[in-house]
């Protein structure tokens, strides 16, 4: 039986069609392909960017850690030598040193002699009435003293 009012395809025809269709399939694919290495390429980016930026902030609280632990310890010890000059403080003995040194006080029956010492000849005033009062020393005093 011959069919000879049939529309049949030819064998060259099928071959191109099928292979324009596995053609379109296979761009597909790479394109699939393509677009997912890209989102794992920023993906894997974006996590290795996070590790470095938690890494830093682990050093960095690391440094705080220490430089405060050793601030607290420097506030330990300065406690501690204020209490114990605050013991120092409550004794007579202590209160006693200090008015005598600091606030030029005498026990009973005792003379105190305070000895000036005069001050070095390259004496440099700091501020404005120490120069003033040495610039007057210098020129104007000695000056009418000497007359």
């Amino acid at each position: 039986m011959t069919l000879d009012h049939v529309n049949t395809i030819a064998k060259d025809n099928l071959k191109d069609k099928v292979h324009k269709e596995q053609r379109k399939k296979n761009t597909k694919i790479k394109f699939y392909h393509s677009f997912m290495t890209i989102v794992l390429l920023l993906c894997v980016f974006q996590i290795g960017r996070s590790a470095l930026l938690n890494i830093s902030k682990i050093v960095v609280y690391k440094a705080k850690i220490i430089k405060s632990n050793d601030l607290k310890l420097k506030a330990e010890k300065r406690n501690k030598k204020l209490k114990e000059e605050l013991d120092n403080f409550n004794s007579l003995q202590r209160v006693e040193s200090i008015a005598r040194n600091n606030l030029k006080m005498a026990a009973e029956n005792e003379v105190l002699v305070i000895i000036n010492e005069p001050e070095p000849e390259n004496y440099v005033p700091k501020t404005f009435k120490q120069k003033l009062i040495f610039f007057f020393e210098k020129n104007v005093a000695k000056k009418i003293v000497e007359q």
